[in-house]
């Protein structure tokens, strides 16, 4: 270096690739935009992410990299804008060359061995980014002493397009699982470099929340990527199986089809504009693309039959929040009689009992949360249930489990105990809109799930002196931390409704 660095306003790193310069703030260097990999675009489209190119110098990491091909979300949906998705593609801009982390750290000595945290973002498969700003690490470091690390990766088509049964050519081996090889990539760096930056490459917890927690579900269950990480949360995003190659091939066959390209002429999708495939995949449906079982990089489902051996040693967390499924509706305005028709569209003559068991619960929830909860409780909730029953099963390595019940105050409180409220509260972000604007109600709640992140990322339980004591999940007691305005913990809680969704078909996995 020919100058010398104020450590006042900047900090410095060194990376395997070369040093990159961040900014000082409240305490906390910050290091947006620093690449894990190179540009996946032409010939890198759809295969294993390569290490990325090396730079001379210092790299100025002051801002966001760019975001991974996407449609931002419809600004006029409500809930779009209460998780910042409308935001998606706002901050960094949209490229193929989409690989980056972004770092918050108390410091860079190497002796500090802080604990990790490294976030994967929601949206599916197919949208978002670890620059949104629900994802924000910098109160989280700081609260914590520890490193918070958020990522961008491939999604949709560019992620996970299974050709490999539409050429047999051997070309397409890495295609139905580009995405995930970049998180396991993404994992390898923090291996590598996060020593630099302050961090304990031997204490790294991954954390998800929906498609985040998609995410982590197959990481547990990768066999590259076992031994990167030593702790795991999923928030509502309890994953039980992949797309199988069936499936997979069928939704590549659409898109290939979409684009107008024989099956002989596969080559020539690294020559496309990245907007002619984004352009595609819409059409054909972003939300189809998913990880497919291959049998090379995915050899088993994540949780179907059973827990996967590639994680018995991780401890986990798993969890839901009260009224998850509200992201999916829109009808605030729906009446009781509304709803005793809907549900008896569903569910025929069981409807009455079922309004009465949730009645019986919830006597004065509106009519639209109580049909979100009922959506949560058929799907979201009984894959959460599966997924830590499964892993207690295993007998190996500690599983907990908590239900959030802490409504969001943001408009007006319609949306309750909503998705992701609980991703603003373990990053400590007490700030953010859905959290209502950093109330001192909002501030407490963010203290006792951040405290837990903490302490389970630093030693694998989650206890700390602003929760009760949570116990280890079981079968038999299931012992949940409830996260509310009096946080505590309830054995198997409402259990009649548990229960009585164990007896009612459900969709076989999130896919349908």
């Amino acid at each position: 270096m020919t100058q010398s660095i104020d450590d006042t306003i900047f900090c410095v790193a060194e990376t395997a690739s070369g040093q990159v310069l961040g900014l000082m703030s409240g305490g906390v260097c910050q290091f947006k935009g620093v690449p894990y990999g190179a540009s996946t675009a032409g010939a890198g489209r759809f295969k294993r992410p390569s290490p990325p190119v090396a730079w001379p110098g210092v790299r100025d990491c002051f801002g966001y990299g760019p975001v991974a091909p996407q449609c931002p979300a419809d600004f006029a949906n409500d809930y779009a804008r209460l998780v910042h998705f409308d935001l998606n593609t706002g901050f960094g801009g949209v490229s193929e060359d989409c690989l980056h982390l972004n770092i918050w750290t108390p410091g860079t000595d190497r002796t500090a061995r802080r604990a990790v945290l490294f976030s994967v973002h929601g949206g599916g498969f197919a949208i978002g980014s670890g620059n949104n700003p629900l994802y924000d690490g910098a109160k989280l470091a700081s609260f914590g002493d520890v490193v918070v690390v958020t990522v961008t990766h491939r999604l949709a088509s560019f992620g996970f397009l299974d050709l490999a049964d539409l050429d047999s050519s051997g070309e397409w081996t890495d295609s139905g699982a580009a995405g995930m090889l970049d998180l396991v990539a993404a994992l390898e760096w923090v291996r590598d470099n996060i020593a630099n930056f302050g961090g304990d490459p031997g204490r790294v917890m991954i954390f998800g929340q929906s498609g985040g927690g998609w995410k982590v579900s197959t990481l547990l269950a990768m066999p590259a990527a076992r031994g990167l990480f030593h702790r795991a949360a999923i928030q509502s995003g309890s994953l039980l199986r992949h797309l199988s190659r069936d499936e997979g091939a069928r939704v590549a066959a659409a898109f290939v089809d979409k684009l107008g390209l024989r099956r002989g002429r596969l080559r020539e999708l690294n020559e496309l504009p990245w907007t002619q495939l984004l352009a595609a995949q819409s059409q054909v449906g972003s939300h189809l693309f998913a990880p497919v079982r291959d049998g090379v990089h995915l050899e088993t489902d994540p949780y179907e039959p059973v827990a996967p051996v590639e994680s018995c040693d991780v401890p986990l967390i798993v969890s839901t929040t009260l009224d998850d499924a509200g992201l999916f509706f829109s009808h605030f305005d729906l009446t009781e009689p509304e709803l005793r028709r809907l549900l008896a569209r569903s569910y025929g003559a069981a409807a009455d009992h079922l309004l009465a068991l949730y009645r019986e619960h919830f006597p004065a929830k509106s009519p639209y949360l109580l049909h979100a909860q009922m959506v949560t409780d058929a799907g979201f909730r009984r894959f959460a249930n599966a997924q830590a029953e499964r892993k207690a099963l295993q007998a190996r390595a500690a599983v907990y489990t908590y239900l959030w019940e802490w409504p969001s105050p943001a408009f007006d409180g319609k949306f309750g105990a909503v998705h992701a409220i609980d991703v603003a509260a373990s990053l400590h972000n007490e700030r953010d809109p859905i959290m209502g604007g950093g109330g001192r109600d909002a501030r407490m709640t963010c203290t006792r799930l951040a405290s837990a992140w903490v302490n389970f990322a630093k030693t694998g339980s989650p206890n700390s002196e602003h929760i009760p004591d949570w116990p280890r999940f079981d079968g038999t007691r299931r012992s949940t931390m409830v996260f509310a305005a009096d946080t505590r913990v309830v054995h198997d809680p409402y259990r009649p409704i548990r229960e009585y969704w164990l007896g009612m078909p459900g969709p076989a996995s999130v896919f349908g």
